[in-house]
């Protein structure tokens, strides 16, 4: 069962990332981005995470898609424009694309080292104590450049949305 739902939700993600990039209007985009969200929030419930699944509904699917929101909405980003594609995009997009992911499935088959299978259930580290434990010790830094960035992102949104006086 868990096998099952695991492609179900695993499918909704990828559906909702392609839907993400296809859209024309932001906030469409910002929805999909919604529904990414909440199918790895489930799929981190499948592999035994409930504080990974909690935070990504409540961090990511919440606070930082109302943040997304306002800054479309204080950019006024309107729907996109239709263009006509360049005859290169045309003729050799999808080709390059499928070379592309092919070439990247051989490198991670070919390069990486073998693993032993998933059997959900048996992280145990996805308690509220084990996150807490491994991100204000041996993650600190990056957890706080992170945080950095994201300041340093929502300042620039603020200053290329203000009107010239």
């Amino acid at each position: 069962m868990d096998a099952i739902l695991f492609l179900i939700f695993a499918a909704i993600a990828v559906g909702c990332g392609v839907n993400l990039v296809v859209q024309r209007h932001p906030i469409s985009s910002a929805l999909s981005l919604v529904g990414v969200m909440a199918a790895l929030a489930v799929l981190y419930l499948l592999l035994g995470a409930e504080f990974m699944a909690a935070a990504q509904m409540i961090v990511y699917a919440g606070a930082i898609m109302v943040l997304f929101v306002f800054t479309i909405m204080l950019l006024n980003a309107g729907s996109e424009r239709k263009t006509d594609k360049a005859l290169f995009a045309r003729l050799f997009g999808v080709p390059a694309l499928i070379g592309f992911i092919v070439l990247i499935g051989f490198l991670i088959r070919t390069l990486l080292p073998k693993t032993e299978n998933v059997v959900f259930g048996t992280f145990t580290e996805g308690t509220a104590r084990g996150v807490g434990l491994k991100l204000f010790t041996e993650y600190l830094l990056p957890f706080e450049v992170t945080s950095l960035l994201i300041l340093i992102a929502i300042l620039g949104a603020v200053v290329l949305a203000r009107k010239e006086i």
